[in-house]
Protein backbone atom coordinates (compact mmCIF):
# COMPACT_ATOMS: atom_id res chain seq x y z
CA UNK A 1 0.00 0.00 0.00
CA UNK A 2 1.42 3.38 -0.98
CA UNK A 3 1.11 6.58 1.00
CA UNK A 4 -0.56 9.62 -0.53
CA UNK A 5 1.34 10.90 -3.56
CA UNK A 6 1.83 14.58 -4.31
CA UNK A 7 -0.23 14.32 -7.50
CA UNK A 8 -3.18 12.73 -5.73
CA UNK A 9 -5.99 15.17 -5.02
CA UNK A 10 -9.33 15.17 -3.22
CA UNK A 11 -11.26 14.34 -6.38
CA UNK A 12 -9.13 11.26 -7.10
CA UNK A 13 -9.47 10.07 -3.52
CA UNK A 14 -13.22 10.63 -3.73
CA UNK A 15 -13.48 8.75 -7.00
CA UNK A 16 -11.41 5.83 -5.70
CA UNK A 17 -13.62 5.63 -2.60
CA UNK A 18 -16.92 5.56 -4.47
CA UNK A 19 -15.59 3.11 -7.05
CA UNK A 20 -14.71 0.79 -4.17
CA UNK A 21 -18.11 1.38 -2.51
CA UNK A 22 -19.80 0.54 -5.81
CA UNK A 23 -18.08 -2.86 -5.75
CA UNK A 24 -18.52 -3.50 -2.02
CA UNK A 25 -21.97 -2.16 -1.03
CA UNK A 26 -22.39 -4.78 1.68
CA UNK A 27 -19.37 -3.47 3.62
CA UNK A 28 -20.07 0.24 3.87
CA UNK A 29 -22.42 2.57 5.72
CA UNK A 30 -22.75 6.39 5.84
CA UNK A 31 -20.35 6.65 8.77
CA UNK A 32 -17.51 5.33 6.61
CA UNK A 33 -17.97 8.03 3.97
CA UNK A 34 -18.40 10.79 6.57
CA UNK A 35 -15.24 9.89 8.48
CA UNK A 36 -13.11 9.23 5.39
CA UNK A 37 -14.02 12.55 3.80
CA UNK A 38 -13.35 14.37 7.07
CA UNK A 39 -9.88 12.76 7.10
CA UNK A 40 -9.31 14.03 3.54
CA UNK A 41 -10.50 17.53 4.51
CA UNK A 42 -8.32 17.56 7.64
CA UNK A 43 -5.28 16.38 5.64
CA UNK A 44 -5.94 19.08 3.04
CA UNK A 45 -6.07 21.81 5.70
CA UNK A 46 -2.74 20.56 7.04
CA UNK A 47 -1.14 20.94 3.61
CA UNK A 48 -1.45 17.26 2.58
CA UNK A 49 0.91 16.00 5.27
CA UNK A 50 1.92 12.37 4.82
CA UNK A 51 1.18 11.57 8.47
CA UNK A 52 -1.08 13.61 10.71
CA UNK A 53 -3.02 13.51 13.97
CA UNK A 54 -6.76 12.84 13.91
CA UNK A 55 -8.28 14.27 17.13
CA UNK A 56 -11.04 11.95 18.28
CA UNK A 57 -13.38 14.56 19.78
CA UNK A 58 -13.08 16.91 16.80
CA UNK A 59 -13.71 14.09 14.30
CA UNK A 60 -16.76 12.83 16.21
CA UNK A 61 -18.28 16.31 16.36
CA UNK A 62 -17.56 16.99 12.69
CA UNK A 63 -19.41 13.90 11.43
CA UNK A 64 -22.12 13.68 14.11
CA UNK A 65 -21.06 10.45 15.82
CA UNK A 66 -21.65 10.54 19.58
CA UNK A 67 -20.51 7.05 20.52
CA UNK A 68 -16.78 6.48 20.83
CA UNK A 69 -17.28 2.77 20.12
CA UNK A 70 -19.06 3.57 16.84
CA UNK A 71 -16.34 6.06 15.91
CA UNK A 72 -13.38 3.74 16.58
CA UNK A 73 -15.15 0.83 14.86
CA UNK A 74 -15.65 3.01 11.76
CA UNK A 75 -12.01 4.17 11.79
CA UNK A 76 -10.68 0.63 12.20
CA UNK A 77 -12.82 -0.57 9.30
CA UNK A 78 -11.43 2.18 7.05
CA UNK A 79 -7.97 0.90 8.00
CA UNK A 80 -9.10 -2.65 7.22
CA UNK A 81 -10.51 -1.54 3.84
CA UNK A 82 -7.12 -0.05 2.97
CA UNK A 83 -8.01 3.64 2.71
CA UNK A 84 -6.31 4.75 5.92
CA UNK A 85 -2.97 3.66 7.38
CA UNK A 86 -2.80 3.59 11.17
CA UNK A 87 0.63 4.95 12.16
CA UNK A 88 0.09 5.16 15.91
CA UNK A 89 -3.02 4.33 17.93
CA UNK A 90 -4.27 6.78 20.53
CA UNK A 91 -3.82 5.83 24.17
CA UNK A 92 -7.42 6.74 25.03
CA UNK A 93 -10.55 8.27 23.53
CA UNK A 94 -9.38 11.81 24.33
CA UNK A 95 -6.10 11.71 22.39
CA UNK A 96 -5.34 11.60 18.66
CA UNK A 97 -4.64 8.67 16.39
CA UNK A 98 -1.74 9.26 14.00
CA UNK A 99 -2.86 8.23 10.51
CA UNK A 100 -1.97 8.56 6.82
CA UNK A 101 -4.17 8.50 3.75
CA UNK A 102 -3.45 5.60 1.43
CA UNK A 103 -3.11 5.89 -2.34
CA UNK A 104 -5.78 3.26 -2.81
CA UNK A 105 -6.39 2.84 -6.54
CA UNK A 106 -7.43 -0.79 -6.95
CA UNK A 107 -10.95 0.17 -8.00
CA UNK A 108 -9.98 3.18 -10.14
CA UNK A 109 -12.11 3.67 -13.25
CA UNK A 110 -14.18 0.53 -12.65
CA UNK A 111 -17.50 1.82 -11.34
CA UNK A 112 -18.69 3.74 -14.37
CA UNK A 113 -17.25 1.13 -16.73
CA UNK A 114 -19.26 -1.59 -14.99
CA UNK A 115 -22.39 0.57 -14.98
CA UNK A 116 -22.10 1.14 -18.71
CA UNK A 117 -21.41 -2.51 -19.50
CA UNK A 118 -23.59 -4.41 -17.04
CA UNK A 119 -26.47 -2.04 -16.39
CA UNK A 120 -27.28 -0.69 -19.83
CA UNK A 121 -30.80 -2.17 -19.73
CA UNK A 122 -31.55 -1.55 -16.05
CA UNK A 123 -34.03 0.91 -14.57
CA UNK A 124 -34.32 2.93 -11.42
CA UNK A 125 -37.88 2.89 -10.09
CA UNK A 126 -37.14 5.29 -7.24
CA UNK A 127 -34.25 6.61 -5.18
CA UNK A 128 -35.15 4.11 -2.46
CA UNK A 129 -35.19 1.02 -4.70
CA UNK A 130 -32.38 -0.90 -6.33
CA UNK A 131 -31.97 -1.09 -10.10
CA UNK A 132 -33.86 -4.06 -11.48
CA UNK A 133 -32.80 -5.95 -14.59
CA UNK A 134 -35.09 -5.83 -17.61
CA UNK A 135 -34.80 -9.15 -19.41
CA UNK A 136 -37.73 -8.90 -21.76
CA UNK A 137 -38.58 -6.41 -24.45
CA UNK A 138 -40.99 -3.70 -23.37
CA UNK A 139 -44.32 -3.43 -25.07
CA UNK A 140 -46.06 -0.10 -25.75
CA UNK A 141 -48.05 -0.13 -22.52
CA UNK A 142 -44.93 -0.77 -20.42
CA UNK A 143 -43.02 1.97 -22.18
CA UNK A 144 -45.72 4.43 -21.17
CA UNK A 145 -45.46 3.44 -17.52
CA UNK A 146 -41.68 3.05 -17.10
CA UNK A 147 -38.81 5.46 -17.55
CA UNK A 148 -35.57 3.81 -18.64
CA UNK A 149 -32.48 5.65 -17.42
CA UNK A 150 -29.13 5.45 -19.12
CA UNK A 151 -26.26 4.32 -16.83
CA UNK A 152 -24.63 7.72 -17.33
CA UNK A 153 -27.84 9.42 -16.12
CA UNK A 154 -27.76 7.21 -13.04
CA UNK A 155 -24.08 8.01 -12.47
CA UNK A 156 -24.80 11.75 -12.69
CA UNK A 157 -27.73 11.46 -10.25
CA UNK A 158 -25.53 9.62 -7.75
CA UNK A 159 -22.41 11.77 -7.95
CA UNK A 160 -23.07 15.33 -9.19
CA UNK A 161 -25.59 17.22 -7.05
CA UNK A 162 -25.24 20.63 -8.70
CA UNK A 163 -25.33 19.18 -12.21
CA UNK A 164 -28.66 17.54 -11.41
CA UNK A 165 -30.06 20.96 -10.43
CA UNK A 166 -29.61 22.32 -13.95
CA UNK A 167 -32.92 23.00 -15.69
CA UNK A 168 -32.56 20.60 -18.64
CA UNK A 169 -31.07 17.20 -17.88
CA UNK A 170 -29.50 14.80 -20.36
CA UNK A 171 -31.70 12.36 -22.23
CA UNK A 172 -30.87 8.74 -22.94
CA UNK A 173 -29.96 9.75 -26.50
CA UNK A 174 -27.71 12.56 -25.25
CA UNK A 175 -25.78 10.07 -23.11
CA UNK A 176 -25.36 7.67 -26.03
CA UNK A 177 -24.08 10.49 -28.23
CA UNK A 178 -21.49 11.65 -25.67
CA UNK A 179 -20.17 8.13 -25.13
CA UNK A 180 -19.99 7.59 -28.86
CA UNK A 181 -17.81 10.69 -29.30
CA UNK A 182 -15.64 10.79 -26.17
CA UNK A 183 -13.89 8.41 -23.74
CA UNK A 184 -15.75 7.79 -20.50
CA UNK A 185 -12.87 9.24 -18.45
CA UNK A 186 -13.15 12.56 -20.34
CA UNK A 187 -16.91 12.67 -19.74
CA UNK A 188 -16.53 12.02 -16.00
CA UNK A 189 -13.76 14.62 -15.66
CA UNK A 190 -15.88 17.18 -17.50
CA UNK A 191 -18.91 16.52 -15.29
CA UNK A 192 -16.70 16.89 -12.20
CA UNK A 193 -15.42 20.25 -13.51
CA UNK A 194 -19.00 21.37 -14.10
CA UNK A 195 -19.93 20.26 -10.57
CA UNK A 196 -17.12 22.40 -9.11
CA UNK A 197 -17.84 25.51 -11.23
CA UNK A 198 -19.53 28.18 -9.11
CA UNK A 199 -21.36 29.71 -12.08
CA UNK A 200 -22.83 26.43 -13.31
CA UNK A 201 -26.44 27.42 -12.68
CA UNK A 202 -26.11 30.20 -15.27
CA UNK A 203 -26.20 27.38 -17.82
CA UNK A 204 -29.48 25.54 -18.34
CA UNK A 205 -28.70 22.39 -20.35
CA UNK A 206 -26.43 19.62 -19.06
CA UNK A 207 -25.82 18.06 -22.47
CA UNK A 208 -24.96 21.29 -24.31
CA UNK A 209 -22.69 22.47 -21.48
CA UNK A 210 -20.88 19.12 -21.27
CA UNK A 211 -20.53 18.92 -25.05
CA UNK A 212 -19.11 22.44 -25.25
CA UNK A 213 -16.56 21.75 -22.52
CA UNK A 214 -15.61 18.39 -24.02
CA UNK A 215 -15.00 19.96 -27.42
CA UNK A 216 -12.86 22.64 -25.81
CA UNK A 217 -10.84 20.49 -23.40
CA UNK A 218 -10.55 17.34 -25.46
CA UNK A 219 -9.19 19.27 -28.43
CA UNK A 220 -6.67 21.09 -26.27
CA UNK A 221 -5.55 17.95 -24.46
CA UNK A 222 -5.56 15.60 -27.48
CA UNK A 223 -2.56 13.33 -27.89
CA UNK A 224 -1.82 12.98 -31.59
CA UNK A 225 -0.25 9.57 -31.14
CA UNK A 226 -3.40 7.82 -29.96
CA UNK A 227 -6.22 10.37 -29.94
CA UNK A 228 -6.33 10.45 -26.12
CA UNK A 229 -5.06 13.14 -23.73
CA UNK A 230 -1.83 12.08 -22.05
CA UNK A 231 -1.78 11.81 -18.27
CA UNK A 232 0.61 14.75 -18.00
CA UNK A 233 -1.50 16.89 -20.31
CA UNK A 234 -4.61 16.06 -18.30
CA UNK A 235 -2.85 17.10 -15.08
CA UNK A 236 -1.72 20.37 -16.68
CA UNK A 237 -5.23 21.11 -17.93
CA UNK A 238 -6.68 20.39 -14.47
CA UNK A 239 -4.14 22.73 -12.87
CA UNK A 240 -4.99 25.48 -15.37
CA UNK A 241 -8.70 25.04 -14.67
CA UNK A 242 -8.13 25.24 -10.91
CA UNK A 243 -6.09 28.44 -11.30
CA UNK A 244 -8.83 29.97 -13.46
CA UNK A 245 -11.46 29.13 -10.85
CA UNK A 246 -9.31 30.74 -8.11
CA UNK A 247 -8.86 33.80 -10.31
CA UNK A 248 -12.63 34.04 -10.88
CA UNK A 249 -13.28 33.86 -7.15
CA UNK A 250 -10.86 36.72 -6.51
Amino acid sequence: MLFLCNNMNGYELSRNWFDWCFENPEKINPNHSALYFFCIEHCNRLGWKEKFGLPTTMAKEAIGIRSYNTYIKTLNELVEFGFIKMIEKSKNQFSSNIIALSNFDKALDKALDKALIKHKTKQRESTQQSIDSIDKQLNKEQENNLTILHPLQIYINDNFIFVTKMKVQMTYENCEELIRQYPKSNIVDTLQSMENWKHLQKNTTVYLTALKWLKRDYKKGQNLSNGQPSKMESMVNSAKEALNMIHDEN
